[in-house]
């Protein structure tokens, strides 16, 4: 008898002890099968038939929980620039665009001094 599971009975199940040095991960997640399968290389243990799968994974490469960061309104404001800055077009400054000059200058007077020194050997 087939019968389709509620979102609520399709869950996702982490366990592990202290005792053993492996984890293991059951899903129906296809969004987390996609991720233990192709980023993280693993194969199944086990496949349920209705669309659970479980998994064994070294328990070091699981990681707590992290605190959501507090940001104070300006260290946001500062985040928020950074982050436009890196979207729009670099600007060239006069420094850079001098730079450049001058560099395009000492390779063509490098060129010429080549050219003179092999109209020399001919």
């Amino acid at each position: 008898m087939s019968r389709k599971l509620t979102r609520y009975e399709r869950e996702t199940i982490i366990n592990f002890n202290e005792g053993d040095d492996m984890a293991s991960i059951f899903t129906y997640n296809r969004a987390w099968q996609k991720h233990l399968e192709k980023r993280l290389g693993l194969k199944p243990t086990m496949d349920n038939g209705f669309g659970g799968r479980a998994y064994e994974i070294d328990k070091k490469r699981i990681r707590p929980p992290r605190a959501p960061v507090k940001l104070s309104a300006e260290a946001r404001a500062n985040r928020a620039n950074r982050i436009k800055a890196l979207h729009q077009k670099p600007n060239l400054s006069a420094q850079t665009t001098i730079a450049t000059v001058k560099s395009a200058t000492k390779n063509q007077k490098l060129t010429n001094t080549i050219n003179q020194q092999l109209r020399t050997m001919k």
